[in-house]
């Protein structure tokens, strides 16, 4: 960055590592040639604010009951460790941007310190990031989707104007992942690749823009529109959540493993530790469940392996079906009639952990917490209530609300031992009100606060205890949940082949170490009715974090013996598969796809093969991140192969036919 005179500051370098000398010639040649109806600063700014000749997209807008817009000097910066904070003043407004560097990521973000009369934020983005001008065009990648159809990764040129992705849903939501990448010319392992990441679990919004002069900046944080964020009263502060960006010269893939290496080391809780293998119960009982029903479930579960037995929903209040029970968080006393201790405590006996859905944030009309507080809801005055999915949005902007939910959750985990939460959120804002108070509009920001706060609390108060983030499925994964989660779940589609589209999208930004996958039934019955073998099944899941949610005491002996089997290979490969650097070696297109997994001198591959045409036998799959001057023994099959002969010519996966799958180990020897 560069610092003017007038206090503007101006970007000059994002990329590979250079040396100060590099930075002044650039400091020394960056001009800002007028041109008619243009504002010379526009495109070169490294966080262009609201206010004076400037026409980009503002990622600072406030206004005060005099007036509205930005003008400030600098004030000091300061270098502490591996953070950078550059500190402006605009009357009594202080505006920080942080820098923090993470290996090759940068995490960025903004303060905003009011110490004058009352402010309101109409839009605090977290960061503007500045790409450098290429002759040729930049391509943008983003992760789009519905519910069941999460992740999914589209590639086109970026055209002139702004791209803008978000959600104004108040969680992330499945339609985007808050990501973007843009290139000129990448391949998957080769090329220059930018990536941003957002850190907000709330609304959020993205925009790419490319200027007139063909000048690209990216600029993101909390908030869908201009609206508004907050008001700052006098000594009040507005901390963004953290815009972070990462430059890879080792294309697509080596971006999304500098993206994993991020998380794993600065991100995601406990990420040292491999998670467990775990059967939930949803698709083999919905609502309809007992202890002595789920007793049966754990007894084949632990039979067949699993580490980790969830029961999903229907286990508290008048929860029969999705119509009542949201909000009175305490077992049914017809299904449990001692509490979950005594399922718990037999779960453990079998040598399992045990875990228990909830979702905390919603409540349903006929609960008796409804009953009790009827206002505890999001809701506008003379307004219908609107209901999706039979239920309505807490204001957990409430600090009522947020007590009670502390109290029920905190002692809900003290009445038994339970290890693992499976936290859902399965309806978006609609009637986002908050009657009697003087800035309702705050509740957006504030719901995501409070969520935060309680999750930390209850982690706090509960260390032993694992939490997953689930929203219908793919709803809420972003960088801020997955800093206080330990796995998400990637979507409620447990179609195996939908799957790998879905797995392939989720690996362009997060771990296989936080992305939970189930072996479930066939034909699949929540979705499409599609039939694929067991192998098939497991060998998908297999590529994160292992589930099962398929009905056990249906499976023959036949099948609980080969679950047995896959589970107790998992277990060998998992610390591979949830450690190690990934490669996506083909994509799921129709025929053959497969990852491979790299840690040490170990190397796993999984293949997958949707359907042979005419007979004809399969390239071999080039492996990649291997030492070609070393030796790889098959653990399959004892053969012996040079790494150079895997990465120029490839590993045979003897796949054929339709729905088939492979799981391969290679050791280094």
């Amino acid at each position: 960055m560069r610092l003017t005179e007038a206090d503007e500051l101006l970007h000059l370098h994002w990329g590979p590592r250079i040396a100060l000398a590099d930075a002044e010639e650039l400091a020394a040649r960056q001009q800002l040639p007028y041109w008619p109806f243009e504002a010379p600063v526009d495109g070169h700014e490294e966080y262009p604010v609201e206010g004076g000749l400037r026409f980009v997209r503002p990622a600072l807008s406030v206004r005060t009951e005099e007036r509205r817009g930005t003008e400030w000097t600098f004030q000091a910066y300061e270098a502490e460790g591996d953070e950078l904070r550059l500190r402006f003043i605009d009357d009594g407004l202080g505006v920080t941007l942080h820098y923090r560097m993470r290996d090759d990521v940068i995490e960025r973000w903004v303060t905003l310190d009011n110490e004058g009369p009352a402010v309101e934020l109409l839009r605090a983005d977290s960061a503007t990031w500045t790409l450098p001008l290429r002759e040729e065009g930049w391509r943008l990648s983003q992760l789009h989707g519905r519910w069941a159809a999460e992740s999914r990764l589209v590639r086109g040129d970026l055209t002139y104007g702004e791209k803008v992705m978000g959600s104004r849903r108040g969680h992330t939501g499945h339609q985007h992942l808050p990501w973007v990448a843009l290139d000129t010319d990448a391949t998957e392992e080769r090329g220059e690749v930018y990536g941003c990441a957002l850190g907000w679990s709330g609304s959020w919004r993205i925009a790419v823009a490319q200027l007139p002069d063909a000048r690209v900046q990216i600029t993101g944080g909390a908030g869908y529109d201009e609206s508004g964020l907050l008001r700052l009263e006098s000594g009040e502060t507005f901390t963004a959540p953290v815009f972070a960006g990462l430059w890879s010269d080792g294309g697509f893939g080596g971006a999304s493993r500098a993206w994993h290496a991020y998380q794993r080391a600065y991100v995601i809780p406990d990420a040292d530790q491999d998670r467990p293998v775990l059967f939930n119960s949803w698709e083999a009982t919905e609502f309809d469940i007992s202890e002595e029903q789920q007793g049966v479930l754990a007894r084949r579960a632990a039979a067949i392996g699993v580490e980790l037995f969830v029961v999903d929903d229907g286990w508290f209040g008048a929860r029969t079906s999705d119509r009542a029970g949201l909000g009175d968080w305490t077992p049914n006393p017809d299904r449990f009639p001692k509490g979950l201790k005594p399922l718990a405590d037999y779960v453990h006996a079998l040598g399992m952990q045990f875990g228990i859905w909830v979702e905390p944030e919603m409540i349903n009309p006929d609960s008796d917490l409804y009953l009790a507080h009827p206002d505890w809801v999001q809701f506008q005055p003379g307004r219908k209530r609107t209901e999706l999915r039979n239920q309505l949005v807490l204001n957990l902007a409430r600090e009522d609300v947020q007590e009670y939910l502390w109290g029920r959750l905190d002692g809900l985990l003290s009445s038994a031992p339970i290890d693992y939460v499976k936290w859902d959120f399965n309806r978006c804002f609609t009637d986002a009100g908050w009657p009697g108070e003087p800035y309702p509009q705050k509740l957006w920001v504030e719901h995501v606060h409070a969520f935060y706060a309680l999750l930390d609390r209850l982690r706090a108060a509960h260390p032993g205890v694992a939490f997953e983030s689930c929203s219908g499925g793919g709803g809420r994964i972003d960088l801020g949940v997955m800093a206080r989660t330990d796995q998400v779940w990637t979507s409620d589609n447990t179609d195996p082949l939908d799957r790998l589209a879905i797995q392939h999208g989720f690996s362009q930004i997060h771990p296989a170490r936080a992305m939970a996958a189930w072996v479930t039934d066939s034909p699949n019955s929540q979705l499409n009715g599609r039939v694929s073998s067991l192998r098939f099944r497991f060998v998908s899941a297999m590529a994160g974090v292992l589930g099962v949610g398929g009905d056990l005491v249906e499976w023959s002996e036949e099948e609980l013996d080969e679950a047995r089997r896959w589970v107790e290979l998992y277990k060998e490969i998992r610390p591979v598969v949830q450690r190690g650097d990934l490669y996506r070696l083909r994509a799921p297109a129709g025929g053959l796809s497969a990852v491979q997994y790299v840690h040490g001198d170990e190397v796993v591959v999984l293949a997958w093969l949707q359907a042979q045409h005419y007979g004809e036998p399969l390239a071999p799959v080039r492996l990649r991140g291997l030492d070609p001057e070393e030796t790889y023994e098959c653990r399959e099959t004892g053969e012996l192969h040079r790494g150079a002969v895997l990465l120029h010519h490839g590993l045979r996966t003897g796949l054929r036919g339709d729905f088939d799958a492979a799981v391969v180990r290679l050791r280094r020897t």
